[in-house]
């Protein structure tokens, strides 16, 4: 009986594979004829059709689990993949001596408030402008040697030639440098400013770290250097009278009481509207700094520096940039940028 129950069933595989349908009756049992059989009812009927498979779907998440703690990331190994690392804007110049300079800073400002603003201040008061504006000019006119040479060492003898003409212009038809001839029709030629830091800087000598120097201000060991060379060059290329006391002390003066007057909403602005007056302040001079000589690479930095380079005021479009300064973060990079980082070579 077991084998025809397998013989059954592996008829009705094999005909489920075909897609047929099996009716199994009950074999001859021996001595059973077939009319005997038909006599009795079947033993069964059993129908086989064919099943369609599942459709595989999406497996519902167990609910029913412990929930697993996450593992920490593998860590990567030195060279394997370039790794990406956020840092913030590199600094355009260090500040090691920063406990110096601040309180070098914070004296020059005890010394500002008390004197030196209020007396520039009563200068830009009582003097009338007229006469203000040529000292100004004779000043500057002055400096004209100094930029006309270092736009010959920065291979721009365009503007050299410029600065000459406005040299010569000025020194006779505008009485001394005392008026601003040049720059009026038809001449045209405006007033540039430039020196032995911005030459340095054209070529890719750096800041070097920033320093706050009574009687001097904000500048780097580059700046410093730099205007050294220019105050030097014409006591030594000239002689009198730019090495006599009686022009140079007169003429230090006049030039400290000119800047201070002329930057006095600047200062105000940086100082007294600052969280962090000497961060500002710092800021502010390297971004200038910066600006002028990106200038000298055909950088359009009139937002901050305006035509007049850095010996005249910010423009009014340089008014966002100082309000950034004056943000309690202006002592840290205001801007954070990815830097990707190549992998060590082996």
């Amino acid at each position: 009986m077991l084998a025809w129950t397998t013989a059954l069933l592996m008829a009705a595989t094999s005909m489920q594979a075909n897609g047929e349908s099996l009716v199994a009756q009950r074999p001859l049992e021996p001595q059973e004829s077939v009319g005997d059989r038909a006599a009795s009812p079947p033993i069964t009927s059993l129908s086989i059709t064919p099943t369609p498979a599942p459709v595989p779907g999406p497996v519902p998440p167990r609910t029913d689990l412990p929930m697993a703690e996450a593992a920490p990331p593998a860590p990567v190994r030195p060279g394997s993949q370039r790794d990406i690392v956020i840092i913030g804007r590199k600094p355009l110049a260090g500040d090691p001596l920063r406990s110096v300079n601040a309180a070098a800073f914070g004296a020059t400002q005890a010394v500002d408030t008390a004197v030196i603003g209020p007396v520039a201040r009563q200068y830009k008061k009582t003097v009338p402008s007229p006469i203000r504006r040529g000292i100004h000019n004779f000043l500057y006119n002055l400096r004209e040697p100094i930029v006309f040479v270092n736009f010959l060492l920065q291979f721009k003898p365009g503007k050299a030639a410029e600065t000459v003409g406005r040299f010569a212009i000025n020194s006779t038809i505008g009485a001394v440098g005392v008026l601003d001839i040049a720059k009026r029709k038809p001449f045209r030629l405006p007033r540039r400013s430039n020196g032995f830091a911005n030459t340095l800087g054209y070529y890719g000598v750096k800041n070097g770290p920033f320093l706050f120097l009574p009687l001097v201000g904000p500048t780097t060991v580059r700046d410093l250097v730099g205007g050294g060379i220019d105050r030097l060059l014409l006591p030594a290329a000239v002689g009198d009278p730019f090495t006599s006391p009686t022009y140079t002390i007169p003429a230090g003066a006049l030039g400290a009481l000119d800047h201070r007057s002329e930057f006095d909403d600047t200062l105000k602005d940086l100082h007294d509207n600052a969280a962090d007056p000497y961060a500002a302040s710092r800021e502010f001079y390297l971004r200038r700094r910066q600006a002028e000589i990106d200038h000298l690479h055909g950088r359009n930095v009139d937002d901050i520096l305006g035509p007049g380079g850095v010996t005249e005021p910010p423009p009014r479009a340089a008014m966002p940039i100082i309000e950034q300064l004056q943000a309690p973060t202006a002592s840290s990079p205001s801007v954070v940028e990815p830097v990707i980082a190549e992998p060590a070579r082996p």
